[in-house]
């Protein structure tokens, strides 16, 4: 079964900064919870709890919520009102369409004095006779019942006839009680036929009958695997019209048989759909690399002027970015989109350590931008092609081999010279019209006796 979870508390508790200490309320409906428990150990803060639409059968574990104020169990399986006491500040109680045929139960929120607001629309007890006026005359705290204010003159008259009423709600609950009694031993018969028919069933179709079976035993399984899916294919649809139109009373027992069987059948499926898609090769045994894409997205890929391979993956624009997982390898690029690999060959060796992966902001597109491995020695080419027509005519003149250009083109040899040229033309430029700063530097030399030109300084 299903119970409360600190990893489903914490996912429910995300308004709080997933903190349950201090958690004030939570919603834990539609769960398909079937034990109620932990919370009075987790959350003693609680003052509104949610629990609708899910399969808990009994109240429990809640009675150390002191602060809870309000409390929501509707559509669940609950017969009977109990460890509530105590909830000290309750206010608020729904029960709605549960399973409470104990009527007398409800005398044990005598001792909530905050309760105002009790509901029990949709619960076995309410056909009751004088339903209303006992729990008026039991209650006398409340202020409201399944949506409808109390009178005093309603509480006044529910107190005179409260004896005769009891009686009446007693000898009513020992009949449903003795109704409910053979309700449960029917939903155990029923369950226990239908687990030996589909025992049954399965030995028929996989030959467990036949007396060969044991010398066969190993064909027998991997044929009955086989057997077992289009059975399963050919008959669900059969086995589902006979569930859902066999006449059944709505009890907590159906309730819990209609979740198990659709549970039973999505797993089915499940199983099925695991088996029949085996796992994708993305390298072959070889270490040949394949191209794939199991996502069906569109994709461009193209070079730019910066010398990069990029890759625009059309994937969903809504889609959450940490459901992409991005994988760059010198000769390919695999990128898992919700699981599902997309792989493509790369037609040049590219850097992985220098690659980046972003997503578009107008399209949602992932734009994987990969450096090329030559991307330094083409870009020492461009600028080679400059210097040979402005400061190196004279290699033009030698059919020099491509590695004496590469050579020519280091950085370290390029830059000195077009330093120096640049002081040079700085030198001259200044040395001629203005004629007076020799003057001025012979001047300096006769002031200063035993000063020692140098022609570096």
């Amino acid at each position: 079964f299903l119970s409360v979870t600190e990893d489903l508390v914490r996912r429910r508790a995300e308004h709080n900064n997933c903190e349950i200490f201090s958690l004030e309320e939570i919603s834990l409906h539609q769960q398909e919870i079937e034990k109620l428990e932990y919370l009075d150990k987790w959350c003693r803060n609680l003052k509104i709890l949610y629990l609708q639409n899910n399969l808990i059968p009994k109240i429990e574990n809640v009675g150390k919520l002191k602060k809870l104020e309000y409390l929501n169990v509707a559509l669940n399986n609950i017969e009977r009102i109990e460890n509530l006491e105590g909830c000290e500040e309750l206010k608020k109680l729904d029960l709605t369409a549960n399973f409470i045929g104990e009527l007398s139960s409800i005398e044990s929120l005598k001792y909530n004095i905050h309760l105002k607001e009790l509901f029990l629309v949709g619960n076995p007890c309410t056909e009751f006779e004088g339903y209303r006026q006992f729990v008026v005359a039991t209650l006398h705290q409340l202020k409201c019942l399944d949506s409808k204010e109390i009178e005093r003159s309603e509480r006044i008259q529910a107190l005179q006839n409260y004896p005769e009423v009891k009686q009446k709600i007693r000898e009513q609950e020992q009949a449903y009680l003795l109704k409910r009694a053979r309700e449960k031993e029917e939903a155990q018969r029923r369950n226990q036929e239908r687990k030996d028919k589909k025992q049954k069933q399965m030995q028929s179709k996989l030959g467990y009958d036949s007396p060969d079976f044991l010398q066969n035993k190993e064909n027998h399984q991997t044929e009955g695997d086989r057997e077992e899916e289009t059975w399963r294919t050919v008959d669900d649809d059969e086995e589902d019209r006979r569930f859902w139109e066999e006449p059944t009373p709505y009890t907590p027992e159906s309730r819990l048989e209609a979740h198990r069987y659709i549970e039973e059948k999505r797993r089915a499926k499940d199983n099925i759909r695991h088996r029949e898609k085996p796992l994708r090769t993305l390298v072959t045994a070889e270490g040949k690399v394949l191209n794939t894409n199991v996502p069906k997205l569109d994709f461009s890929l193209k070079d730019d002027e910066n010398n990069q391979i990029i890759l625009d993956l059309a994937v969903y624009r809504y889609l959450d970015t940490s459901l992409l997982d991005v994988d760059v390898q010198p000769t390919y690029v695999r990128v898992l989109v919700k699981g599902k690999p997309f792989q493509l060959v790369l037609p040049e060796e590219v850097k992985p350590d220098s690659s980046s992966a972003k997503r578009s902001q107008t399209t949602g597109h992932l734009v994987v931008s990969m450096p090329k491995a030559n991307e330094i020695i083409l870009a020492k080419q461009k600028v080679s092609t400059s210097i040979k027509h402005s400061a190196c005519n004279t290699l033009q003149k030698n059919p020099g081999s491509v590695q004496t250009e590469k050579l020519e083109v280091d950085p370290s040899k390029y830059s000195f010279p077009d330093v120096t040229k640049i002081i040079q033309e700085k030198e001259q430029i200044g040395q001629g019209p203005i004629r007076l700063q020799p003057v001025k530097i012979t001047e300096t030399k006769k002031s200063y006796v035993g000063f020692e030109n140098n022609d570096d300084v």
